[in-house]
């Protein structure tokens, strides 16, 4: 396992509500990732086929016109838009973190997908529970998504947005000893100058805590929303008071919590690409291992429930979604 890489976080906007040129655009970066070296690029949160801005500007009345495109082009994991960004990987070498809308049946979930350089997958996991309005969109995970795995980069973990303000899911990925994690978020346009909480400032700082707490690097993917985006989604001025342009915010951190890299103008595309040596991890470590020499079991500990679950359970049923062979020909076909 190499110490040293370069990693890549995607600072971009999708193409909203188009899963096929959102997918092209992804290919695009990955090869532009492949071309300058890159071992890890990390893609924002629903990045296929964006993010749900819509169910933020307005009553549910106002979403409809959104939902059914919005379903429509949210990928399933053995549909040819999966296939296409594996291939990808396959075809560049190059490691690939993923953000979409998982489409399983009649139901959404906020997933993220961890692709080898060889294509295979390596985590497939959704967000423990949909932030406030999302919840009108998506469904829930369980504990077994809360999940680190062994990689030929490191240990990698991963978590959407607001699960980031969540201090036991943070607790449980330190505990499987992350070095590399990645942190999918939207963009920062929304109720801005409004609601502080939504923003890019405070995000970012526990974006920056969490690489400070777990003493691991932390590869931050925003998007970007262009005046094109502010159109789709915003129909009036009270719409479009509530959205602004730009909101990029992606970044690296450090083991120590510093910034690393020069980070892009919040309304610039592109990869914001660093180096990263693992061998610092020992040195954060060293001074504070939360779920090592600095814990106190004897006066907090988490009960981390790692079960996977399933409404319905058959008996040698296996739970999880089925990723085909890249070799297969590609079904458009939902699997159980």
């Amino acid at each position: 396992m190499p110490t040293t890489y370069r990693v890549a976080a995607v600072q971009a906007e999708p193409v909203w509500l188009d899963a096929d040129a959102t997918v092209e655009k992804t290919i695009a970066l990955i090869e532009e990732a492949a071309a300058r070296d890159v071992a890890l690029v990390a893609f924002p949160e629903t990045w296929i086929p964006g993010y749900p801005l819509f169910l933020w500007l307005g009553p549910v009345a106002g979403q409809m016109p959104f939902i059914a495109r919005y379903h429509a082009n949210s990928p399933t994991v053995d549909g040819r838009h999966i296939t296409a960004v594996r291939q990808a990987a396959r075809r560049t070498g190059v490691t690939v973190a993923l953000g979409y809308s998982e489409k399983d049946h009649g139901s959404l979930y906020m997933a993220q997908t961890l692709i080898a350089p060889d294509g295979g997958v390596l985590l497939h996991r959704r967000k423990l529970k949909a932030t406030h309005v999302e919840r009108s969109l998506f469904g829930e995970s369980d504990g077994s998504h809360l999940k680190v795995v062994d990689t030929p980069l490191g240990r990698v973990g991963a978590l959407n947005c607001w699960e980031h303000v969540q201090p036991l899911n943070r607790y449980a990925m330190y505990a499987q000893h992350e070095q590399v994690h990645i942190a999918a978020w939207p963009a920062f346009g929304l109720y801005k100058g409004i609601a502080y909480a939504l923003g890019a400032e405070v995000n970012m700082a526990v974006t920056q805590t969490y690489a400070l707490e777990g003493g691991c690097y932390v590869i931050a993917a925003t998007q970007v929303i262009s005046e094109r985006g502010v159109e789709i989604f915003a129909t009036t001025d009270e719409q479009r008071a509530l959205l602004s342009t730009g909101a990029g915010s992606s970044r690296v951190y450090g083991p120590d919590g510093r910034p690393l890299g020069e980070p892009l103008a919040e309304d610039a595309e592109g990869l914001l690409i660093v180096d990263i040596d693992l061998s610092l991890i020992d040195l954060a470590k060293n001074a504070a291992d939360p779920a090592g020499h600095y814990a106190r079991a004897d006066a907090t500990r988490l009960l981390h429930d790692d079960r996977p679950t399933a409404a319905v359970v058959r008996p040698g049923q296996v739970v999880g979604p089925y990723f085909p062979d890249l070799d297969e020909p590609v079904v458009e076909a939902q699997t159980d």
